[in-house]
């Protein structure tokens, strides 16, 4: 999604003029995703500049994404990260799409990034198995899900396990357009989002809130 959920044009433009700059490089990815058909899959501006607050106040170095798409999400932390850490931050990218891999790679390679993520191109259960097999476990600081709602679940578990104490893991479209507030929506997707909040909410694992930016954030900090 583009921009956050219910927000007005003018509101949208006042964000865009009181948060941190965008690279070049961002501008252009939003900008040229925004003519495909699949551009509810991006996450807006002001969700990117979120993100490079949260990284920066945990100090951030090596973090995965679940869900690469054309590559905003990415540009925004490989950003943020290298600017942090100029030597040794590294971000994991997880999804099963060449075509979308490939195309975000352009935007990669302009801002100069690309070196700091490995792309994996496999279902990200397994790829996120495989991690934690090879003793990767506790080794990062920070996720971002953004991928098939059903299998929130899934990352979840793995994610915390990827995840160190105090590590973030953070899922997008967790309001999906309004229809999680909707009794008489009980498809797969709904009900996944639903049970995923309710869990986060119960878990003693992790503190979780719920956040109205972009298509809903649930943010969850390990314990």
């Amino acid at each position: 999604m583009s921009s956050s959920l219910g927000l007005s044009p003018e509101l949208i433009r006042y964000l865009a003029d009181t948060n941190p700059a965008e690279h070049p490089a961002l501008v252009r990815c939003r900008e040229e995703t925004q003519s495909l058909p699949e551009r509810r899959m991006q996450i807006s501006a002001e969700q990117g500049a979120f993100m490079a607050a949260l990284l920066r106040l945990i100090g951030a170095r090596r973090m995965f994404e679940v869900g690469v798409f054309t590559g905003y999400s990415a540009l925004v932390a490989a950003l943020t990260l290298q600017d942090m850490h100029p030597a040794g931050a590294r971000i994991l990218a997880l999804d099963i799409s060449e075509q979308w891999t490939t195309l975000a790679r352009n935007y990669w390679r302009e801002a100069n990034v690309e070196a700091l993520i490995e792309v994996v191109i496999a279902p990200a259960v397994e790829s996120m198995d495989a991690r934690l097999a090879a003793g990767e476990g506790g080794g990062y600081d920070f996720g971002f899900i953004d991928a098939d709602k059903a299998a929130y679940d899934a990352y979840y578990e793995r994610g915390l396990s990827l995840l160190r104490p105090g590590g973030v893991l953070l899922f997008d479209n967790m309001l999906w357009g309004g229809a999680v507030a909707d009794p008489a929506d009980t498809s797969r997707d709904t009900t996944a989002l639903r049970a995923l909040a309710h869990k986060a909410k119960a878990d003693p694992r992790v503190h979780a809130v719920m956040l109205g930016v972009g298509d809903g954030l649930l943010l969850t900090i390990k314990r």
